[in-house]
């Protein structure tokens, strides 16, 4: 067991709970996920969330889409690190961008969610448009993979920490 799960495993509920809201924000997740402590591994840990995050209700999932900034929105902390491409686009980019967030949200009726870390704000922008043409169902699925791949990278800072 890595020092990262032991203090996962170790710490008071509260704080696991925000520990790991700040990783998702859907609650159930959460609450499930602290009802799987003790985690043996890094491994045991990412399986979990995963199993756990693909149990869930779509509800769930808007809960935790919820938690995040629009992509290119002034962001702080982590999402701020995660959505770096996007604040170094060009202006002309960012104005598209906002264009291309506000017709996903006309169009699904929740924020554009892409794991946003290491894209450019052209790619993000690209793969924005490329999702508008989705239907509702086949996107939902698409954003809680994003969604899910976020809660990832975000576990994996706590569990070096």
């Amino acid at each position: 067991m890595t020092d990262g799960v032991r203090r996962l495993n170790d710490l008071p509920d509260d704080e696991a709970r925000a520990t790991l809201r700040a990783c998702c924000a859907s609650s159930r997740w959460v609450e499930r996920m602290l009802s799987q402590r003790p985690f043996k591994d890094r491994d045991e840990v990412f399986a979990a969330a995963e199993r756990v995050w693909w149990t869930l209700a779509p509800d769930d999932w808007l809960e935790a889409f919820r938690g995040h900034p629009r992509i290119g929105e002034r962001a702080e902390g982590q999402a701020a690190a995660e959505q770096a491409g996007a604040g170094a686009a060009r202006e002309d980019v960012k104005a598209a961008l906002a264009v291309a967030n506000r017709d996903y949200e006309a169009r699904f009726g929740y924020i554009y969610i892409v794991c946003a870390s290491g894209k450019s704000g052209e790619d993000l922008l690209a793969r924005c448009r490329a999702r508008l043409g989705h239907a509702p169902a086949e996107e939902l699925k698409v954003a809680a993979g994003e969604q899910l791949a976020i809660t990832r990278l975000r576990l994996e800072k706590v569990l070096t920490l």
